[in-house]
């Protein structure tokens, strides 16, 4: 696409590259127990634990809840000691935390787990740091592209449905910690000595104190971005992090038909593996799209029609008992086009408060991951009291509803006023 054509001469390409890599390795570290959380759970089980649906929904959500407080923490952190210095320790962190996990192993508590959660949530900061760290690199007429690409980092979490059930299956589930921590060091090295902060006459950092986060905090369009964020990104971690307890409990049977012994639950939980990645795969790869798209035609209008898709599909899932092959071609959408507006609401975010995009970056991540803890907690509330998901993803194609009817007001003052001097399209 033209977009990523209009990126050459611009910025600096290597330190773009690594605020992906940095990205979509602390993806793949945040969401990981979601691919995991049925040999988990098996685990505990031997120990004489059973978890409850609502017990899974909290250790899944848990490290979407800390990333999200964390994307705050951090957010201040890139605007008052760099980018760079932010990701590092946070990096370390995540190592520790992976670590600790591995050494644990079978002996493992449920609590011990939780603390483990809230340790992998800095790996779900890093949004906080890899987008601000790539757009201090580029102008405003190139955010939506720019953003995209760092942003697509999540792709990570199709990396772990692909190879963390596998993992699990050969030589157990607390091997797949140890892998990503060999992982997460590599990357960390690379990022050291690749990855650069944009110079003063490139970006100059503003430091913020506390009361600039109020300041923030009352403007409006804060809120509203944050809205967005939360249902876009929210519906993209939270569908990815739920996906494989949903795949197991809805359709079990029809993968158990794919040529494998229906007895050999093992296999089962590889495949659910597979399509997950294949429609998570779909929002991570097409975020740079909806950034780009949104450069061409205005983030407001590009966002209309992914929520308007992604209210279509929810809705059509809520209502009808889907056939396992219409099925996860329709989460493909819904996963498709909620990547997507990820990638437009980051093309309007920089050029409304480009001067604070640090720390709006952590404040709008934050609401994405209260987003994706509310709608893991809405469908395990869904399984555990009614016995399915309808109603769980009725309230979520009510809340796009919400998101359709905010943009609606806000798209004229937007276009009227800010929108007039931004450096792009509105």
């Amino acid at each position: 696409m033209a977009g990523f054509r209009d990126l050459k001469g611009q910025g600096h390409t290597p330190t773009l590259w690594m605020a992906f890599l940095y990205f979509d390795m602390s993806f793949m570290v945040w969401t990981m127990l979601g691919p995991l959380s049925t040999e988990i759970g098996e685990a505990l089980a031997l120990t004489g634990f059973i978890m409850t649906a609502g017990q899974k929904a909290t250790l899944l959500s848990l490290p979407i809840l800390s990333g999200a407080i964390l994307r705050i923490v951090l957010g201040f952190g890139v605007d008052k000691f760099g980018a760079k210095k932010t990701a590092l320790v946070s990096q370390l962190i995540v190592i520790a935390a992976l670590l600790s996990a591995y050494v644990m192993g079978s002996t493992i508590t449920y609590d011990a787990l939780l603390v483990v959660a809230l340790g992998l949530g800095f790996a779900g900061a890093s949004f906080a740091v890899a987008l601000p760290q790539a757009g201090q690199w580029y102008p405003p007429k190139s955010q939506g592209i720019v953003m995209g690409i760092a942003g697509a980092g999540n792709i990570g979490v199709v990396i772990d449905f692909l190879f963390a059930p596998k993992i699990a299956e050969l030589w157990g589930w607390e091997s797949v910690f140890l892998v990503g921590a060999v992982m997460a060091i590599v990357t960390f090295i690379a990022y050291a000595f690749i990855a650069k902060d944009a110079p003063a006459d490139v970006y100059t950092a503003r430091p913020k104190k506390l009361k600039d986060y109020g300041k923030l905090l009352k403007d409006k369009d804060t809120w509203w971005f944050s809205l967005f964020y939360a249902i876009s990104f929210g519906g993209f971690v939270g569908f990815a992090g739920y996906m494989k307890v949903y795949l197991m409990n809805t359709y079990s049977v029809d993968m158990a038909a794919f040529g494998l012994d229906v007895l050999d639950e093992s296999n089962v939980k590889v495949i659910a593996g597979y399509f997950g990645a294949l429609c998570i795969f779909a929002g991570a790869i097409l975020r740079p799209f909806g950034g780009s798209i949104a450069d061409k035609i205005g983030g407001v209008k590009a966002l209309y029609f992914f929520y308007g898709m992604v209210f279509a599909m929810v809705a059509l899932t809520a209502t009808v008992k889907l056939p396992f092959f219409v099925a996860i071609f329709v989460l493909f959408l819904i996963m498709a086009n909620l990547g997507m507006a990820n990638g437009s609401v980051f093309q309007l975010v920089p050029q409304r408060f480009g001067k604070d995009i640090g720390i709006m970056t952590g404040l709008v991540g934050c609401a994405g991951g209260l987003g994706g803890t509310a709608l893991i907690k809405t469908l395990g509330w869904s399984q555990g009291t009614f016995g399915g998901y309808t109603e769980g993803f009725m309230i979520f194609a009510a809340v796009v509803i919400v998101a359709l009817v905010g943009l609606s007001a806000v798209k004229t003052r937007w276009r009227t006023t800010w929108g007039v001097s931004a450096g792009g399209r509105i």
